[in-house]
């Protein structure tokens, strides 16, 4: 052997082969280096494979998702349920939002928006092989599951979700095994005593006492019923919803105009209590051609086709196209509370009358139902006719355009009674971003999402900070560009929106307009209505409004910024500079418009004010009477309308802000402006007397109050003053 001191290691090798040694070396390194490369390969796909594990989104029970796949009965796998497995308990009554829904299950997220996981489809069936339900799954309720799977409430993975869709079927109680489904529930692997679990149940009770409440036992478990009474309802946990109406995937009804109608009133149900139908027939006597009242037709054979057809006396009516022809539909109770009925007298946009004491009606959480329906006591019903004929004509076209735009926004498919359902959890979850009762109720021609009222605390913060100015203008190119250039250097502006009133005249080119810091958008209006300065324009981001005419070339950005500070103190407010005043005139008895300079003020002049955006939209779309009309009209007033609506809805006076009180504008001439002319200041008066006659009071308030910043007008240096170029009279 020879051994050789290497560098930290003894090297030895034995004579035989060191004169082989530089062949043998390169077969050793060749081996290794085989055994090396295999084993580093077995580890870095055990390195991949426990990453994808890891981090991919997964969940064991996720695995057999609500997919395409999984909406056959025939294939999904079958789950037998021993004799001895537990039964949940019947249900709490007591069960609230904070008492038994887990709402930390939900977390925070930034879309304000819950998860919704549903179990993959099994066949359920007891020890000897029977199904829990003689239907299996219903083809609504199919339709309920893809429309949530469809949704952006769905989740796939199970440890994300904050709510629980069994893919049991329960619509209808009469299908089912009451004590095998409820053994069915409990075996679901996240039931935990049915916390945040939702059951969908359209048909509750059976014969012969028919509860209107689901029998299965559900434990602490949602229930969104369609029959509820105020004795099961539980107030603020529960959910009721519409019975679907299975005419309504079949029979398309057109949206018919709002007005009077063939019939007064319709009664189409065909299983009506005796001592109703003959109290109904008394009616009919008394009131004749008035009221029409049909029953199932004898003369045909049973089925799909005699569903749709009513009869009165031998006479054959489609149904449900004859609900088209009265103006209201009686809907009465049934064996049931909730009736399918509903949702067809509401697709023909006939006025329901509900006569079924202590039910829920759908939805009735989040929907003002006077606003499309009466609701009338069982015990009132011989006074139908009196009641109905008290509600004036204008009211009853009102109720039919909501009943038709209820039944299209929340009735017509089992994909629109499921998404109001979750989107009703929702807004429990996440209140500080639920729906406003306008969004609920108000056809969506009003944007309303885009606005929050300040008639209460923001909980989230504005989409943009600073304030927008409105600038209304018609063809004075040399004053808007003075007034642009001064509101320019006002620090909290954040985007100036210029509201060309001039159809006949373009507006300048890009390259005159004056260049500023902040975006510039100029909006060429339709149509010259004074209106449109305060039309809710989506290029207004801002909660803050400056309201400014083109000539108001007086304003300094320091008094501009001070009447911003003063608003933000005071939201609801109108925060402004020209004051005005209304006076009784005991001569004439009557109001009148004030000008002249006093220390008290009612009104504050929108040709230059700061308000809440909010008060736009109520402008635009909620404006009593003809008011909104009148203006436009006269070219007048719009100033004084929106004083009488922000007091009105706030019962507070508006704020003047600096001493300032002189806003003529040198330049202008009487032909420039409309508020130079003398009949113009005449009118001013008639408005403030019509405007109370519409509003049916006079809402606004005098004050002698004004606000001015601090050291305003005391001996200090000016760079001690927050504002010092504050103006004069």
């Amino acid at each position: 052997w020879q051994c050789v001191n290497g560098p930290g290691a003894i090297m030895c090798a034995s004579g035989k082969y060191s004169s082989r040694g530089p062949a043998l070396i390169p077969r050793m390194k060749t081996k290794h280096r085989i055994y090396y490369i295999t084993l580093f390969s077995v580890v870095l796909l055990g390195l991949i494979a426990t990453g994808m594990f890891q981090f991919w989104p997964h969940s064991i029970e996720s695995t057999a998702d609500w997919g395409l796949d999984r909406r056959s009965v025939h294939d999904a796998p079958l789950v037998r349920l021993p004799i001895s497995n537990p039964i949940p308990e019947r249900g709490d009554l007591s069960c609230r939002m904070h008492t038994c829904f887990d709402v930390y299950r939900c977390g925070y997220n930034p879309k304000n928006r819950i998860k919704v996981y549903i179990y993959p489809l099994q066949r359920f069936v007891d020890e000897v092989g029977v199904p829990i339900s003689s239907t299996g799954l219903s083809r609504e309720y199919n339709d309920l599951l893809s429309a949530i799977s469809d949704s952006e409430f769905y989740t796939d993975d199970v440890t994300r979700a904050c709510l629980f869709v069994p893919s049991i079927d329960v619509l209808n109680q009469n299908s089912l095994r009451i004590r095998e489904t409820a053994q069915a529930l409990a075996m679901l692997p996240r039931w935990d005593k049915g916390m945040n679990h939702l059951l969908f149940n359209m048909l509750p009770g059976g014969p012969p006492d028919y509860n209107t409440a689901l029998d299965v036992p559900r434990d602490r478990a949602l229930l969104a019923g369609g029959g509820f009474s105020t004795w099961t309802y539980r107030q603020g946990y529960d959910i009721s919803i519409p019975v679907y109406s299975p005419l309504s995937a079949d029979v398309e009804l057109p949206e018919r105009q709002p007005g009077p109608r063939r019939y007064f009133i319709l009664s189409s149900q065909t299983a009506i209590h005796r001592e109703y139908r003959a109290e109904l027939e008394r009616l009919k006597e008394e009131n004749g051609e008035a009221l029409l009242l049909l029953d199932k037709c004898s003369n045909l054979s049973q089925g799909a086709a005699s569903a749709r057809k009513r009869c009165y006396k031998g006479q054959v009516f489609d149904y449900p196209q004859i609900l088209q022809e009265s103006s209201f539909c009686v809907v009465l109770r049934g064996a049931r509370l909730g009736q399918a009925t509903l949702s067809d007298v509401l697709q023909a946009g006939c006025v329901p009358v509900i006569l079924a004491d202590s039910y829920i009606l759908p939805f009735s959480e989040v929907l003002d139902w006077k606003r499309a329906s009466v609701v009338i006591p069982e015990e009132k019903l011989p006074e139908m006719y009196t009641i109905l004929k008290s509600i004036p004509h204008r009211q009853v076209e009102e109720m039919q355009r909501q009943a038709r735009w209820f039944w299209d926004a929340y009735f017509s498919s089992m994909k629109a009674i499921g998404m109001t359902t979750l989107q009703i959890i929702n807004d429990r979850i996440y209140p500080y971003a639920a729906r406003t009762y306008e969004q609920w109720n108000n056809p969506p021609l009003v944007k309303w999402s885009s606005v929050n009222s300040p008639l209460f605390l923001p909980l989230i913060p504005p989409r943009s900070p600073g304030f927008t100015a409105v600038v209304l203008t018609y063809d004075r190119i040399e004053s808007l560009f003075r007034v642009i250039t001064e509101i320019s250097k006002v620090p909290s502006l954040a985007k100036l929106l210029v509201v060309w009133n001039n159809q006949n005249k373009s507006p300048p080119e890009d390259s005159l307009w004056p260049k500023i810091a902040v975006p510039l958008k100029v909006v060429r209006t339709k149509e010259n209505k004074l209106s449109n300065r305060f039309f809710p324009y989506d290029e207004i981001e801002t909660e803050a409004v400056l309201a400014i005419d083109d000539d108001i070339i007086m304003l300094t950005s320091d008094e501009l910024q001070f009447g911003y500070e003063v608003w933000r103190e005071l939201p609801d407010r109108l925060v402004g500079y020209p004051g005005r005043l209304h006076l009784w005139d005991h001569e004439m008895g009557k109001w009148k418009y004030e000008s002249e300079w006093t220390n008290e003020v009612s009104m504050v002049l929108t040709g230059a004010a700061f308000y809440h955006k909010y008060f736009n939209y109520l402008y635009t779309y909620k404006m009593p009477g003809d008011i909104k009309n009148w203006v436009d009209a006269h070219m007048n007033c719009e100033d004084i309308a929106m004083n009488f609506l922000v007091a009105n809805i706030t019962g507070k006076a508006p704020i003047k802000v600096t001493p300032r009180k002189k806003f003529k504008c040198p330049e202008c001439t009487a032909i420039d402006g409309l508020s130079l002319d003398q009949t113009h200041m005449v009118e001013r008066s008639e408005c403030i007397n019509k405007f109370a006659s519409v509003f049916g009071t006079m809402p606004l308030k005098v004050v002698e109050h004004r606000a001015d910043p601090v050291l305003y007008k005391d001996d200090f240096p000016e760079k001690l003053k927050s504002f010092p170029n504050i103006g004069s009279l």
